[in-house]
């Protein structure tokens, strides 16, 4: 970069330089989360494949049958899915 402050589109002098940026870390949050995640994980059967006729898609807890990624609102994931996928706790729509 060079020592001549940039302008930005509202005219505002942008003088921070790449190398006055801090790093991305990871909050004490992230570590809690990944801990959730990975005990999950271990409980959870879920697979990116279909098992038969039953998937997400067509499982009571997917919030939105017609997008191809959709959140599922079961009390043992409450993640994003795909369409396609399918775990141990499908359950037909009523």
């Amino acid at each position: 970069m060079t020592d001549v402050p940039e302008t930005t589109l509202g005219g505002v002098v942008d003088d921070m330089r790449d190398d006055d940026l801090i790093p991305p870390s990871p909050k004490p949050i992230d570590a809690v989360r990944a801990l959730e995640l990975r005990h999950l994980a271990d409980d959870a059967v879920l697979r990116s494949v279909p098992n038969g006729a039953e998937q997400c898609d067509n499982c009571f807890y997917y919030l939105d049958p017609d997008a191809e990624l959709s959140y599922c609102w079961h009390p043992k994931l409450r993640i994003l899915v795909g369409r396609g996928w399918w775990c141990q706790w499908w359950e037909a729509q009523l």
